[in-house]
């Protein structure tokens, strides 16, 4: 009799769950097929088009010939003399002292190097540049070296042509914290044979400082 009744309870659970999942069933079913019509809705993204060969040389060639700002560029070649004003204290009057800098072009008129020697705090002070512009990004691009560290400055930016004067910000290598530091420089041609060159940057207290400024005239 416990057997038999034992039997007629597992038969009534195996009936009830059979007739869940056959709920459960119709539900997933259902809900499976509306997830299937929204994927089938799902349209996927257009692939950028592909640039064909004639259009790709096209946009070398654009990016690797020199043109009028390279042009520009020419004009800083030659060796300039100045007295520059140095500062490593904001509050404290300037060091003077002299400067030559010395620029011509490489690579088929595509960059101006320059090579630039002074005295900082009573020591032989040089310096090397590479500037360009990049007709990709439009913009001028500039990198500097000196023997006043291991690390390289790099600076991008644009030229005023009301003020003729060339912008540029960038990042130094910060030696007190190994980080990045703010400075930026403005190249102001004020003849065909001067030019005042100022360069700011970031001072012990985090605040903004003129770190030098010089007028250079072209060496006869």
């Amino acid at each position: 009799m416990k057997k038999t009744i034992w039997c007629m309870s597992i038969a009534a659970v195996l009936w009830m769950g059979c007739s869940n999942n056959g709920d459960n069933k119709d539900k997933t079913l259902s809900s499976l097929a509306d997830t299937t019509k929204k994927i089938a809705e799902v349209k996927p993204g257009t692939p950028p088009p592909v640039m064909d060969s004639v259009a790709m040389q096209k946009a070398f060639d654009a990016f690797k010939t020199p043109g009028p700002m390279q042009k520009w560029m020419e004009k800083t070649n030659g060796t300039w003399d100045a007295e520059v004003s140095q500062w490593m204290n904001p509050k404290a009057p300037p060091v003077i002292v002299k400067a030559a800098n010395t620029q011509i072009s490489a690579m088929g008129g595509r960059y101006v190097i320059g090579k630039y020697s002074s005295t900082m705090m009573g020591k032989p002070f040089d310096g090397m540049s590479v500037m360009g512009y990049d007709n990709a990004k439009k913009v001028y691009v500039s990198n500097w070296i000196d023997n006043s560290g291991t690390g390289m400055t790099r600076m991008m930016g644009t030229y005023d042509e009301p003020t003729k004067t060339l912008n540029l910000k960038g990042t130094q290598t910060d030696p007190l914290t190994g980080k990045d530091a703010d400075i930026r420089e403005e190249m102001t041609l004020l003849d065909d044979n001067t030019y005042n060159l100022v360069i700011y940057g970031t001072g012990a207290d985090g605040k903004e400082m003129k770190f030098m400024e010089g007028t250079f005239k072209r060496r006869k």
